[in-house]
């Protein structure tokens, strides 16, 4: 089983998120366990202050060390309380600053890492300073700014979690979609069969399996092209 912890100001939100669909039925059948962590919960001052302004001048406020660190050694303790023992733990700080998150990272996260620790940064970010004591690695979901850091954490730990056995039921369900693939996806139809005048491809109602691969493939290849030319750049190509 695949445990995340989220350190976080906001635990509502994020368990909100993560509490739906997919990644919410995977926690209830036991697949991934999801632990949200109030930080504030974990203050040093009588009225669970968190934050304070920081050294140099600038406007906004700062995360303190302090409460994080207390949270982040709570954590440990409950982990060690309930007898949880991963054999690998990684500590995430969602932060503009770190690499961009791809779909190439989340399949080394889920593939190495049977707990990830996630600390959500929130007004300014935190104290550099619990940065370097506690964090492994800093990851930015793109470059833009959030006022937060709990979305971000969301999307790490879907993306990440649906690759972990047990959570989606087949493992094509991940590795022939857009991205994982190498290429985005190709158009994909229901029922009915014609809408507002367009009808559903002849060549995907014709039962022959093989056009049908060889039609996914060339419009796979033909989108990609078309919408994610980087993409291709990134492939060894046949002719």
């Amino acid at each position: 089983m695949m445990r995340f912890d989220i350190m976080t100001l906001f635990p509502d939100l994020v368990g909100t998120v993560l509490g739906e669909s997919i990644i919410g039925r995977a926690q209830k059948s036991g697949a991934i366990c999801v632990r949200t962590h109030n930080i504030r919960d974990y203050s040093e001052d009588k009225h669970r202050r968190v934050d304070d302004t920081p050294y140099g001048g600038g406007k906004g406020m700062l995360m303190m060390a302090p409460p994080i660190y207390n949270c982040y050694t709570a954590i440990l303790e409950e982990q060690a309380r309930e007898e949880f023992s991963p054999k690998a733990r990684r500590v995430i700080y969602l932060s503009p600053t770190g690499k961009v998150f791809t779909q190439t990272r989340a399949a080394e996260l889920a593939r190495d890492y049977d707990n990830l620790i996630l600390l959500c940064g929130h007004y300014e970010g935190v104290d550099r300073r619990i940065v370097d004591e506690i964090v492994d690695e800093e990851i930015s979901i793109g470059d833009f700014v959030l006022t937060g850091g709990e979305i971000p954490a969301c999307i790490l730990t879907d993306c990440v979690a649906r690759l972990v056995d047990g959570v989606l039921s087949d493992a094509e369900c991940y590795e022939k979609e857009s991205i994982s693939s190498g290429l985005l996806e190709y158009p994909q139809y229901t029922r009915p069969y014609e809408f507002h005048g367009v009808k559903v491809p002849d060549v995907l109602i014709s039962g022959h399996h093989a056009n049908i691969d060889r039609w996914r493939e060339e419009q796979a290849l033909e989108m990609t092209e078309r919408l994610r030319p980087d993409l291709l750049a990134e492939q060894e190509m046949d002719e």
